[in-house]
């Protein structure tokens, strides 16, 4: 039985629904779950998106006590990803997606994901460059500032859109926490995701039973968790972190890291640098691990982990060969 892709009536909507439901009860699981999906894709043809979802939740909590073929709780995964996609809830939608190729991996998810990603990112690079809005938020800020009003100071600076007047609000307010989510989030829409759980941490410093902070947080775990191979071959299609490998001076210093871990922290203590550390370790290039194994032979609390670094890094043209050969930088 399927379902037809056109738009009901509410008669005929109304007895779809109750044909769907009255053949999903007593029905195998693998039946159950198909009558369910179909039950939702009618929900989401008629844009009642939260039934969709709901209807989407339940047969994925049904397919794991049953244990499902992943594929069945991928699709419903997918279908969940689509209607936050219609609601505008494009974060919601990336999790969705995420959450579909760890159950099953097929190029239509990993394109949706693709497709999400590049939404967020444009919507977080043309609402943080607003110049208009960001200048009005600031002046506002400013003006209440200057006249010592400073708690309606700090709602202007974080609604002021750049990342630099999240700081301000922070610098203001360290303890203002709607700062530190607009700052995470930020960062997040740009793939900086070190340090937006960063940010997202100390917001839950200020409030442990913030539902957007940890949420933020499992996503950027999530997303530091992906396909290692997948996440650098992205990387070096990006033109920042191919100007970082091919700069002679920040290769001498990735070389002098692994050579010698105890000058790390004194490189790190520079910005730039850090900054563009930071970079490469978002983007999986190289992976800093905590351990005490790690701790005890660098004697330092962290190592910084990448075999092609120690092998190949005098030789910057080779490392997109490496990295499509051996998956490994």
């Amino acid at each position: 039985m399927g379902y037809e892709r056109i738009s009901f009536d509410s008669s005929r909507l109304e007895r779809l629904i109750k044909e769907l439901v009255s053949s999903i009860e007593g029905k195998p699981c693998a039946e159950s779950l198909t009558f369910r999906t179909n039950l939702a894709a009618v929900y989401f043809e008629e844009k009642e998106f939260d039934e969709c979802i709901k209807i989407c939740e339940e047969a994925i909590e049904i397919g794991r006590e049953n244990r499902a073929d992943f594929k069945f709780i991928a699709k419903a995964y997918a279908r969940i990803g689509n209607a936050y996609k219609k609601m505008k809830d494009l974060e919601k939608a990336k999790m969705a997606f995420e959450k579909a190729l760890t159950e099953h991996r097929t190029p239509d998810y990993r394109s949706s994901l693709s497709e999400i990603e590049s939404a967020i990112k444009k919507e977080v690079e043309e609402s943080y460059r607003n110049p208009d809005l960001a200048e009005e938020e600031k002046n506002k800020g400013n003006e209440l500032f200057k006249k010592g009003d400073f708690s309606t100071a700090i709602q202007h600076y974080s609604e002021a859109i750049p990342l630099k007047d999240c700081e301000k609000a922070i610098e203001l307010d360290p303890t203002f926490i709607k700062a530190y989510l607009r700052k995470a989030n930020a960062l997040k829409g740009m793939g900086k995701t070190s340090q937006a759980t960063v940010a997202y941490e100390k917001a839950l410093e200020i409030d442990p039973t913030c539902s957007e902070a940890s949420e933020g947080r499992r996503n950027c775990m999530m997303q530091a968790s992906a396909d290692p191979e997948e996440r650098r071959n992205r990387a070096m299609n990006d033109p920042e972190i191919t100007k970082i490998l091919s700069d002679p001076a920040m290769r001498m210093i990735l070389e002098q890291m692994q050579s010698d871990p105890a000058s790390i922290q004194e490189h790190l203590k520079n910005p730039e640098i850090a900054q563009k550390f930071m970079k490469l370790k978002d983007s999986g290039l190289i992976s800093v691990a905590l351990s005490a194994a790690d701790a005890l032979w660098f004697s330092l609390p962290f190592a910084v982990e990448s075999s092609f670094l120690r092998r190949k890094l005098k030789s910057p043209a080779k490392i997109e060969s490496q990295l499509s050969t051996s998956g490994e930088i």
